[in-house]
């Protein structure tokens, strides 16, 4: 059995837009009142609309809004409107109690710093522990450490 290959690359979408046309003569589909100029729209892509739900007369399904997340990073949020939106409050008063509490302790060590002057060893103790204390302030006195251990309430 041989088959016969059309060498010229060029045409093989006329080739194959004129085989179809042949085709459809066969089934009927074409001459009924019809010319080829319509015959080729069928074989053509539907085109897309944009209709406004205001020109519609429908309610849209969903609103999208653009916003920023936790971290202030552009976010697209959706609101549906067919699920009621919760309030939730947030509250940092533990995490503000806690750093505040660091602060208070800082400032008691240095006053302790300064009234045992003459005692070397106690100073040294004492600036150890100030260390410490500087350094879990410096962890907890942040936004992220806020953020993260916010307490939520419906």
């Amino acid at each position: 059995m041989s088959m016969k290959i059309n060498e010229n690359y060029n045409h093989y979408k006329t080739d194959y837009a004129e085989e179809l046309k042949t085709e459809q003569k066969k089934a009927g589909e074409i001459g009924k009142g019809k010319n080829d100029e319509n015959a080729s729209d069928k074989t053509a892509a539907p085109e897309a609309e944009y209709i406004s739900s205001e020109k519609s007369g429908e309610k849209p399904s969903g609103l999208y809004r653009v916003g920023k997340d936790e971290n202030g990073n552009r976010k697209l949020y959706f609101d549906d409107p067919k699920k009621p939106a919760e309030k939730c409050t947030a509250n940092t008063d533990k995490v503000d109690k806690e750093i505040e509490k660091l602060k208070e302790k800082k400032k008691q060590l240095e006053q302790e710093i300064k009234a045992a002057s003459e005692d070397e060893e106690k100073v040294r103790k004492l600036e150890k522990k100030l260390a410490q204390v500087e350094s879990e302030l410096s962890q907890k006195d942040n936004d992220t450490y806020r953020r993260q251990h916010t307490s939520f309430t419906k």
